[in-house]
């Protein structure tokens, strides 16, 4: 592989590649506690980008386009907690895919930690719906923000199952494209630029993020007194088949394709 730099000054997409392998083997390979925990901060630190998103489309009289771009941008706070701080999100470990496609893990061990994130991510993200219910903070605006939260929480239960999937599977091609751009920045700044358009773009356009739905929903039933339990298993079921396809397949086996596919002799 040539040692020039890029062009552009970033990671090029081959070494991307190549480092997004190397780091799904290490995740694999963590211990379950270490994994679960990453897992339960990655769940709130998503929980805090869907307050921020709450709290920013709120009373707005910018119109539809602006007032969504607002709490997309709001939003990306959850990843860029995630990516700068550490932690292990289950939307974003689809790219481990790579290193599965590659041989240098084993099936077991994908799903073993595609689990283990998704039991953390659900902890820590309906734990902070709680702790944000028990805040009163949703009463600002005279209660319209715990307004805006149970109709967020109604939308989403609403969706049909397509309609579910389909929004967690163009979420999820965003979501990942944009971890897959913090490889290629060297900066903590330059990180956080890469994920604010991609993250900003999947909110404002609608589409389905689990982890972010296992803060937005739960919170929105807290905060109505009414808890459809199967409803949420639902929109989390299809969003996060969604989210799978989305990310791991049109995201990581198709760069796995492109660059890491060994070349038949």
């Amino acid at each position: 592989m040539s040692s020039e730099p890029h062009p552009l000054d970033v990671v090029a997409p081959a070494r991307i590649a190549q480092l997004v392998e190397e780091v799904g083997v290490r995740k694999t390979g963590l211990g379950f506690v270490e994994t679960f925990t990453l897992g339960v901060l990655a769940g709130a630190f998503i929980a805090f980008g869907g307050m921020f998103f709450t709290l920013a489309v709120t009373g707005s009289e910018f119109g539809l386009g602006p007032t969504r771009l607002l709490g997309g941008a709001a939003f990306s706070l959850g990843l860029v907690l995630v990516i700068v701080g550490g932690a292990e999100l289950f939307t974003g470990n689809s790219l481990i895919v790579m290193a599965r496609a590659s041989g240098l893990i084993t099936s077991g061990a994908l799903l073993r930690n595609w689990g283990i994130v998704y039991l953390g991510n659900l902890t820590g993200a309906v734990a902070t719906a709680v702790m944000v219910h028990l805040t009163g903070a949703l009463s600002l605006g005279d209660g319209a923000v715990g307004a805006t939260a149970v109709a967020i929480a109604e939308g989403k239960i609403a969706l049909s199952p397509l309609h579910a999937f389909m929004r967690g599977v163009l979420c999820n091609i965003l979501v990942c494209l944009a971890v897959w751009m913090c490889f290629a920045a060297h900066s903590v700044g330059g990180k956080v630029l890469v994920i604010l358009f991609p993250i900003t773009a999947f909110v404002a356009l609608g589409f389905e993020h689990s982890v972010a739905n296992m803060y937005l929903i739960p919170v929105g039933m807290l905060q109505s007194g009414h808890f459809d339990l199967a409803g949420l298993g639902e929109n989390l079921l299809y969003v996060t088949a969604g989210n799978i396809v989305g990310g791991g397949l049109l995201v990581a086996a198709v760069y796995w394709l492109i660059y890491r596919r060994a070349p038949r002799g």
